[in-house]
Formats: C-alpha cells, sequence, structure tokens
C-alpha cells in the first residue's frame, strides 16, 4: 500500500444545520477534490443525488444544476434544504482512501462523526436518513439499531425522542439503479415526513 493512501483526510466542510432541520441526511465522506463541481454536499457531478431532488420537489432533474457548466448550484441547493428544513453531513469526521477513487468501499472510517452532537444542534429533527451501505454500518453501529432495508425505515429513541432512521438507495452511479427509480424510495420518504 502506497504512502498515499494511508494518509488521514478531515472531513473539508462545515455541517449544514439549519435551524428548522426536521431531517438529517447523512452520506458517509466527500470524494476527492478533484471530483468536485461545487463546494458542497454530494458534489460529484456524477452522483446523482441533487437531480434526484430536482426531479421529486421541481420536477426537473436539472433544476439544481448550473446551465453554464458541469456544476450544482451551491446557492440554489442552500437556499431550498433551508426551505425545506433539511441538515446535511456525513457519518465518517476522518477516513483513509484505500485505493484513490471515491467509492466507499475503500473507504476506511478512522473517525465516526459524533451524530448525537449534531442532534443536539436539531432540536426539530424527527428523522435520519443514510444514503449508502457504508454511512448506514457507520450510523447503525453508533446507535445499537438495527440496519433497515433499503427503501425502509427503522424506529428508535435518541435520548428518549422517538426518531426514525431511513435507509436510502446511493445516489452514486455506481450503484446499479435508474434515477427514476431512486427517487421513487426517496418519495416515500420525503411524504411520510411531509416535505413533499
Amino acid at each position: 500500500m502506497n504512502q498515499r493512501s494511508m494518509e488521514i483526510e478531515q472531513h473539508p466542510l462545515e455541517p449544514f444545520l439549519p435551524g428548522n432541520a426536521r431531517l438529517l441526511m447523512l452520506g458517509s465522506f466527500p470524494p476527492q477534490k478533484k471530483r468536485w463541481s461545487m463546494e458542497f454536499y454530494y458534489p460529484n457531478w456524477n452522483n446523482d443525488m441533487w437531480r434526484i431532488v430536482g426531479y421529486l420537489f421541481f420536477n426537473d432533474k436539472e433544476y439544481f444544476v448550473e446551465k453554464t457548466k458541469k456544476a450544482f448550484c451551491k446557492d440554489r441547493l442552500a437556499s431550498f434544504l433551508q426551505e425545506k428544513g433539511i441538515a446535511l453531513f456525513d457519518t465518517a469526521s476522518a477516513v483513509r482512501r484505500l485505493q484513490d477513487n471515491a467509492s466507499d468501499k475503500f473507504l476506511e472510517v478512522v473517525q465516526p462523526t459524533d451524530i448525537p452532537a449534531l442532534l443536539h444542534q436539531l432540536p426539530q429533527c424527527q428523522a435520519i436518513v443514510t444514503t449508502g451501505e457504508k454511512a448506514t454500518d457507520t450510523l447503525c453501529a453508533q446507535f445499537s439499531i438495527e440496519k433497515p432495508k433499503v427503501g425502509d425505515f427503522t424506529e428508535f429513541l435518541f435520548e428518549n425522542k422517538p426518531m426514525r432512521l431511513y435507509r436510502m438507495p446511493s445516489s452514486s452511479r455506481a450503484y446499479p439503479l435508474a434515477l427514476e427509480k431512486k427517487a421513487a424510495a426517496y418519495r416515500i420518504m420525503y411524504q411520510d415526513l411531509q416535505m413533499l
């Protein structure tokens, strides 16, 4: 294993925590900077998270796309997420990349995120959603809860407050499911939370 792959990467973004957030969306960890199209969550042009959200809320998968370049519009995203009450971070605060790519399979979680600390800043939060296998495994280990099936949820208590953990299909194109099928799973969650 080369020296580069043994480096520990710290999370490059601050948590995005609107005060009105009812949903905390957690991925695993951002891709390498060379894959970013913007300085925000799910920045990889080949990740469909913001296309799924555009498709569901605006009937337009290109809604959050910068028309002049291959990038997503951070300002449009931030104001939408603020309005809807959706917080964002990742389940890992520090990782090692075991290979030079964005695959979760080759991410070693060195320091899991302190999720309770995030939830303490989100008093209205009712649900957490994990977007992929690594994020789900990391979160379930921290809360000692059973992993829901993809597209489903598990109920749990956080400091005596009932919460839901939704497990959604990965928005990465490496996860072999059509955008519309992924969106159908996300639609159920957003409807459950009366956001859609």
